[in-house]
């Protein structure tokens, strides 16, 4: 078994409740989580010596439109001690909210920022949500799929 999978099933046996799915993609790991549970299951997993994922790499969503909820948050991390990578899913509505990861692994602050400003999902408890690369005024979220094409 992969130390990614180890991952997940000692993260099942800590939070017996916070699965929602889990699995394997291409031999990578990944979980889907509650997404009140995300906040400890993280902590959890950085600080854990067994996880030790001491480093956020990435925080991006994925537009379901048919689906409910239709946003995927999808935190990619890695642990360097074990060279090993867990990909964590959170289901959320349109806006969010989702529960912000900036507490716990500092990365998360701009990550979030950018899935935001693409998205428009809302991070609870971010301490800085604004816009990253689009301008204040702009009233879309580019990265969803209902947003306009220019078919000229």
């Amino acid at each position: 078994m992969g130390e990614g999978l180890e991952a997940v099933e000692l993260l099942r046996r800590r939070f017996p409740d916070a699965e929602v799915d889990a699995g394997t993609f291409r031999e990578q790991a990944w979980i889907e989580l509650k997404p009140e549970q995300l906040v400890e299951c993280a902590e959890w997993l950085k600080d854990d010596p067994q996880t030790a994922f001491d480093c956020l790499l990435d925080t991006t969503a994925v537009h379901w439109p048919e689906r409910e909820p239709p946003i995927e948050i999808v935190i990619h991390l890695y642990s360097y001690r074990r060279n090993d990578r867990l990909r964590i899913k959170v289901r959320a509505p349109l806006t969010g909210p989702v529960p912000s990861l900036a507490g716990v692994w500092r990365a998360a602050e701009w990550n979030e920022r950018e899935t935001y400003d693409m998205f428009g999902v809302h991070f609870a408890g971010h301490p800085d949500l604004r816009r990253i690369l689009m301008p204040d005024d702009y009233t879309d979220f580019p990265l969803r799929k209902e947003f306009p094409l220019y078919r000229g």
